[in-house]
């Protein structure tokens, strides 16, 4: 495993099979320091409970709102595993599978522009890859290609096992796959897929994609602390904490740190280093239409079912997950009907929800990857609660319509 696919199994201790939806409450921040010391307290219990189980130092929130109230950082922690300076809100992460939504942007932009339709072949952009020619560009980004996961051969886990500071090519990265047969056009996770993105961004634009991100996202949202490396600037490893993998099937680093900044592996799949609140931002314009006209936002925000493969209007308590393109839409036990994103390398966990209802934003990272149960979305479903809580607490809420079940 190298990204966090959002499959069943990430959210199996969260999903209640059969369950009515839950009442969203708008989220408020109450005046004082209560709710920052909750949410503290949620942290350290966390890292207290998980973080020698999955070999983590460090945990990171953040919670934005769509008005003019503050932002809420909270940090605990320290930068490496058994000690260090604590860690703080300007700490840098691997963001992993978050960047994938950035790789569906720039293509769906380069749309609008009549560069390119979502429904070209990849015989038209890619024709060296002629066992793949059938396949369109909506099938990549909504994981329905048939084509397989460079991340799961077992041939790339121990090159990259022996030597993480390889620097990956596309080329070498696409080796990995080519020959393998493809499979049906059903929903099935492959970080192959956004490779393949990444190219046609390429091919489409005349530019680079790394060029592409800062011309059209980066620079134009303010996000001075998002970077691709290797073209990060000087001090950005500094500023990350420790990244530690926990994974069986990379031997090498079983409880071991992994190189900050070596990701040249994920690319435009996932390999995007950046803050809680540049991510927050890019989040915020993401799900309110600032990046793209409606037409491409409604493509953006077009659903497969995770379980039947269907393309569907929205999730349900009976089918609780959809992908988009490159966006993952939940049916959450605690939080209602979410946009819900974790991005995982070999050695970060970043996730973020985002509230349709009320447009309030939860980002969570942490330091380590990990190769069994993963309980970060139980903690944002924590987060969530005692925002809820706290807000009851203190003042008058007004319940938010649940979506009608299935």
């Amino acid at each position: 495993m190298a990204l966090a696919t959002v499959t069943a199994a990430l959210f199996s201790g969260m999903m209640v099979s059969g369950s009515g939806p839950a009442v969203a409450y708008a989220v408020v921040e109450p005046s004082g320091r209560s709710v920052t010391a909750s949410l503290r307290s949620d942290l350290e219990k966390y890292l207290d409970d998980q973080g020698a189980k999955d070999h983590f130092s460090a945990v990171s929130l953040r919670v934005t709102y769509a008005d003019q109230r503050p932002d809420i950082s909270v940090d605990v922690g320290t930068f490496r595993y058994g000690g260090g300076r604590p860690v703080n809100s300007g700490a840098l992460w691997q963001i992993g599978s978050n960047t994938k939504a950035f790789t569906s942007v720039l293509l769906l932009q380069l749309e609008t522009e009549g560069k390119l339709s979502m429904t070209d072949k990849l015989g038209q952009w890619l024709p060296e890859y002629p066992a793949w020619r059938d396949v369109t560009i909506t099938q990549l980004l909504s994981m329905t290609s048939g084509i397989p996961n460079y991340t799961e051969q077992s041939a790339f886990l121990r090159d990259f096992d022996a030597n993480p500071y390889t620097r990956f090519t596309l080329e070498r990265l696409m080796s990995y796959v080519e020959g393998l047969p493809l499979g049906p056009p059903t929903y099935e996770y492959s970080n192959t897929n956004y490779l393949l993105a990444q190219m046609i961004v390429e091919r489409a634009s005349h530019d680079t994609y790394v060029e592409q991100l800062a011309e059209r996202i980066i620079e134009p949202l303010g996000m001075n602390d998002t970077c691709l490396p290797p073209y990060c600037p000087p001090g950005t490893a500094s500023r990350m904490p420790t990244p530690y993998s926990t994974h069986s099937d990379l031997p090498n680093h079983l409880n071991k740190s992994v190189p900050p900044l070596a990701l040249s592996w994920a690319q435009g799949a996932g390999g995007l280093v950046s803050s809680l609140e540049d991510m927050t931002a890019w989040d915020r314009a993401l799900y309110s239409g600032q990046l793209l006209p409606p037409a491409q936002q409604r493509e953006l925000e077009s659903l497969v079912s995770m379980q039947t493969s269907e393309s569907i209007e929205n999730v349900t308590a009976d089918d609780p997950m959809g992908f988009g393109l490159g966006l993952v839409k939940i049916a959450h036990p605690v939080a209602g009907t979410v946009w819900f994103y974790e991005g995982a390398t070999y050695g970060n966990r970043v996730l973020h929800m985002y509230l349709p209802e009320t447009g309030t934003i939860i980002a969570i990272a942490v330091n380590s990857a990990v190769g069994g149960e993963d309980t970060l979305p139980d903690l944002a479903g924590t987060v969530y609660e005692t925002l809820s809580a706290q807000n009851a607490t203190s003042s008058p809420t007004t319940p938010v319509a649940p979506e009608p079940a299935a």
